[in-house]
């Protein structure tokens, strides 16, 4: 069953915005290679110095494989305070709301 990871972080806000559309443009090919990867929202707030995702997997076990090295990653970015969360999705609710969740 495919589940919702959330992940974010204190990041520098001066690295936000078209610095990060820049520099992340490997990671986000990267990413979609990962094994069990649908699709992913980038998040980020420069007012508050806080980026993330919100990730589409198609099960907890390839979520969490992700989630495991990936907080390596972002902590060679410059990533802080990182916060990970693993979400079921509730489908019929989804599915009235236009969610993809397939």
């Amino acid at each position: 069953m495919s589940v919702i990871l959330q992940i974010d972080f204190s990041f520098p806000a001066d690295q936000l915005g078209a610095t990060l559309s820049k520099n992340a443009v490997t990671l986000a090919e990267s990413i979609n290679q990962e094994p069990g990867f649908i699709s992913k929202i980038w998040t980020e707030n420069a007012l508050t110095g806080e980026a993330g995702g919100i990730y589409f997997f198609e099960s907890r076990a390839f979520a969490e494989h992700y989630a495991e090295h990936h907080v390596k990653r972002a902590e060679a970015m410059g990533a802080k305070n990182i916060h990970l969360k693993i979400f079921d999705i509730n489908r019929p609710l989804t599915k009235i709301n236009h969610g993809q969740c397939e």
